[in-house]
């Protein structure tokens, strides 16, 4: 009796156990493939291609060989290879068109101009002509501004008052200062462009004869930024928020001495832009953290469309319609395509259908490239939109059948909680389709801090911050920040800072800047 009555007992208790095994399975499954995604994700950013760039193959496995098939296409004849292969060289000519030139030339002596077959004198028939790039290296000289004090002799005889006369002369960049407008431009585009520490620029001057200590160099930086930069960046930023379309982008930095907080304490610099339309503004401000506080503070005035990433920080900005990046959201599909085995990337998955998804989107956007906005914008309505209902209508079948916390589950649940921010550029062909202008912009501050890793005071931090945005805006409109900010520093010394018109005058894009700071920068090839 006591046998039989145990028996249902014991298989009820293995029934639990079983199922209870079963979970923890399951979990635990789960798990490691989770800790797998990680580990492959995780070696491809240590060693795999940076480049987010999709292969020919993967753009073309859901698509039919015959969809890009064009019959029509002729081959390209000799003649036009030759012809493209023969540009090349027009290039060197037209990149060395503007330099200075140096002509060097080689002639025979008089009493070697004989031919040495009939002993008659021979003529100039023609030439060669070698053509070299020369570096001239930086050198330091001593500039002295002597300026003559006038007076009368007459009056100084007889005794009446004497009038004085003083020559003009430029007001300093730095009173008391050995500082000159080129030397401070020199250091903060060695800094700020060359993203050269300033204890390697003391060893370089160092070389040129000179002892500049990098706390001298320093204080020159944050000085004159504060005293002439600062006018222009607020100029700018009245025009930055003039305009309907915006981009804005953070990243972190780390600043030493900050009242209050830890040396290792984060802090950050936040990015705004203009968009395609209006002058290139480029602008960074120094904050002490990523509150939203920061940006609705810096876009108070601001009324229009504003290209971010996914970060909340800019949710709930008074009079701001904000537009997504699907940069990043291919980004994480492409990331989900990383975290499979090798064996699998090369096959129709789904994190490739999301990833293709994507893709055709940027396809679009490219046909439409050079079109006006409102061509852009009808056809995104007649194109993109097909692409974005079918895209959605996938991501709600697919987010039950992934895990949620795989990287497909996490691509697929970026995109669902992010979707009115990433079919916004619907609304406006201005818009783009990502916040790559943004990233672009931000991205010589993150290489210039892999060489300098901090800033050592809030001061600092701010001068960075101004800095950073005259160089890069003056990139942006094609000039040489070093003789830009060159010419900065000499004229602004001198001129009324109150006065918004010749403020104007001074601004990256004005028109009445000298030549010699439009010195565009060539690729050589």
């Amino acid at each position: 009796m006591n046998t039989t009555a145990t028996v249902p007992e014991s298989i009820e208790q293995l029934q639990e156990e079983n199922l209870l095994l079963k979970q923890q399975n399951v979990e635990l499954s789960t798990k490691v493939k989770w800790f797998e995604e990680q580990f492959r994700l995780n070696q491809h950013r240590l060693f795999g291609r940076s480049s987010e760039q999709t292969s020919l193959e993967q753009i073309n496995l859901f698509n039919e060989a015959e969809a890009e098939v064009k019959p029509e296409a002729l081959e390209p004849t000799i003649e036009e290879i030759t012809y493209k292969r023969r540009k090349k060289s027009g290039h060197r000519e037209e990149m060395l068109q503007d330099l200075p030139v140096e002509v060097i030339e080689y002639r025979l002596p008089e009493n070697e101009q004989t031919c040495s077959c009939c002993g008659g004198p021979m003529h100039e028939m023609s030439t060669e002509v070698r053509q070299e790039i020369k570096i001239i290296p930086p050198q330091v000289s001593v500039v002295k501004h002597v300026r003559y004090i006038y007076g009368c002799r007459h009056c100084e005889k007889n005794e009446i008052s004497i009038p004085i006369k003083t020559a003009p002369m430029p007001n300093p960049v730095l009173p008391g200062s050995l500082a000159s407008p080129s030397s401070i431009s020199h250091i903060m585009s060695q800094k700020f462009v060359e993203g050269l520490p300033l204890y390697r620029q003391e060893e370089q001057w160092e070389r040129l004869g000179v002892e500049i200590s990098r706390q001298t160099m320093a204080n020159w930086m944050v000085q004159s930024s504060e005293r002439w930069l600062r006018p222009l960046y607020d100029r700018m930023r009245e025009h930055l928020l003039q305009q309907k379309i915006l981009h804005a982008d953070e990243t972190t930095i780390q600043v030493l001495h900050e009242p209050g907080r830890a040396a290792d304490t984060t802090s950050y610099m936040w990015l705004y832009r203009t968009g395609r339309d209006g002058p290139p503004i480029i602008l960074f401000d120094y904050q002490t953290t990523r509150a939203s506080k920061h940006p609705m503070r810096f876009l108070k005035e601001f009324k229009g469309y504003l290209h971010v990433d996914g970060y909340a920080g800019y949710d709930g900005i008074p009079n701001i319609t904000l537009v997504g990046c699907w940069a990043h959201a291919r980004r994480k599909f492409a990331e989900a395509l990383k975290a499979l085995p090798a064996d699998e990337r090369d096959t129709p998955t789904t994190a490739q259908q999301g990833l293709e998804f994507c893709n055709k989107l940027f396809t679009i956007e490219r046909e439409l490239h050079d079109v006006t906005a409102a061509e852009r914008y009808e056809g995104r309505l007649e194109k993109s939109r097909l692409v974005l209902d079918a895209f959605s209508a996938w991501l709600k079948y697919q987010t039950p059948r992934v895990l949620p916390k795989s990287a497909l589950g996490q691509a697929i649940q970026y995109c669902r909680n992010q979707w009115d921010k990433l079919t916004a550029f619907l609304l406006d062909g201005r818009l783009e389709l990502d916040n790559n202008r943004s990233e672009r912009s931000i991205k010589p501050f993150v290489i210039g801090r892999k060489n300098w890793l901090f800033s050592n005071s809030p001061k600092g931090a701010s001068a960075s911050a101004l800095i950073y945005s005259m160089v890069e805006t003056a990139k942006e409109n094609e000039l040489n920040p070093f003789a830009y900010l060159t010419y900065l520093f000499e004229q602004l010394p001198n001129v009324n800072l109150n006065d918004s018109q010749i403020i104007d005058s001074l601004l990256p894009w004005s028109k009445s800047l000298p030549e010699r700071c439009r010195v565009a920068v060539k690729n050589i090839s």
